[in-house]
């Protein structure tokens, strides 16, 4: 190789690479490589990332998969969202008002979770490795990893509500699925996870010493993987469980009966002022309530809406309905001024349109739900369901 193309190669947003294991089965290991922006998940990211994993589900010499970040600070901090915005403002300058006219938004969101269904189906074994920051569309690719590994500095969260979206990447179906309320007060307060609660939360699965990963790798290159995919989890699982350890519970789970009695009910007006009436002197507590004043009431009705529209639905479902919804979002909400006030400006004064949660009620709520295309031509109309989606929390 030419040190030119071993530069492209080094500097590609994800890097690929396949390891012979003790019986000559291979290990394909992909590592998003944006360190610099936290991983962000982009869409060169996940063009590449559908097409190699999809190449590897069909090779018969791949026994699992490994994804991981590159860097010390984070696996994926999140989507990539300079990108989007200068969409939604090309969208906006052309005076566009059909959300499938803003074709960079359209393609982003369908790509991206088609990635991250296909994770969810994928029909071998994936290590998931959730070291530091693990936000928004970085849950999105972690969550539906068949072993989800979470290290002493993993900070899980969906920030959406900071940006004028709602937890998308299959939130609305994963959400649901924490204990109790947890899953709406995530949604409603962006509120930070830590390794114990992200497995309390059924967002991860163990707890591995960061300083471990070296000897895991190394113990997955020994192992005589089958062509057997159900050998091959079992004996991922007795590698991983031979490196893992105990994490303390974290806030969610400690709180989680308080947090219960926050949520209660199906009024989303009657839970927000709860939220914020609590007197509390826990910083954990404190920054939720804040998070949760400074965020787009649009927001917070959408992601409630969502969890209740889902329900007991296919996660193919979940992301048809997303993608409408976010392509909404894009259109005419609040998600070009969120980025506008966060990440372009950064004036952290975002003018929310509706302002006042009041102004954001449930018949609001029912235009970002009205798809332009029938059921059948759908973009995502292909993305079936399957047995392999995770149902337990």
């Amino acid at each position: 190789m030419s040190s030119d193309s071993a530069l492209t190669a080094q500097t590609a947003p994800v890097l690929f690479e396949e390891r012979a294991a003790g019986n000559g089965m291979r290990i394909g290991f992909a590592t998003l490589n944006a360190p610099r922006t936290l991983n962000g998940f982009s869409l060169p990211m996940a063009h590449l990332l559908l097409t190699q994993l999809r190449a590897w589900a069909d090779d018969t010499r791949i026994a699992m998969v490994v994804l991981q970040g590159a860097g010390e600070k984070a696996f994926c901090a999140g989507g990539d969202l300079h990108s989007l915005y200068q969409g939604m403002r090309a969208f906006a300058d052309a005076g566009h008002r059909d959300i499938r006219d803003n074709t960079y938004a359209a393609e982003f969101f369908d790509v991206e979770y088609r990635v991250d269904h296909l994770i969810h189906t994928f029909p071998k074994p994936i290590l998931c490795w959730g070291h530091g920051i693990v936000m928004g569309g970085g849950i999105g690719l972690m969550s539906g990893a068949s072993h989800r590994v979470v290290s002493e500095r993993s900070k899980l969260a969906f920030p959406e509500i900071t940006v004028g979206l709602f937890p998308d990447v299959g939130g609305s179906w994963l959400l649901p699925r924490v204990p109790g309320k947890g899953g709406l007060f995530l949604a409603l307060t962006g509120a930070l996870l830590n390794p114990g609660d992200a497995i309390f939360a059924g967002l991860a699965d163990l707890h591995v010493a960061e300083e471990r990963r070296g000897a895991v790798l190394d113990s997955l290159l020994q192992v005589d993987w089958s062509s057997d995919a159900t050998e091959n989890h079992a004996q991922l699982d007795a590698v991983l469980q031979a490196h893992a350890s105990g994490t303390p519970a974290g806030p969610l789970q400690t709180h989680a009966a308080a947090i219960d009695a926050l949520c209660a009910g199906d009024d989303l007006e009657g839970i927000v002022a709860r939220i914020t009436a609590l007197q509390t002197d826990d910083a954990w507590l404190l920054n939720a309530q804040k998070t949760l004043a400074a965020g787009a009431p649009g927001s917070a009705r959408l992601a409630f809406e969502l969890q209740r529209a889902v329900g007991e639905a296919s996660l193919a479902d979940a992301f048809r309905l997303e993608y409408i919804a976010g392509l909404h979002c894009a259109a005419h909400g609040d998600f070009a001024e969120g980025i506008r006030a966060l990440l372009v400006d950064k004036d952290r004064n975002p003018q929310w349109n509706p302002a006042r949660l009041g102004e954001a009620d449930a018949a609001w709520a029912q235009a970002f739900f009205v798809s332009p295309w029938p059921a059948d031509q759908h973009p995502l109309a292909d993305l079936g369901t399957s047995h392999l989606e995770r149902t337990s929390a």
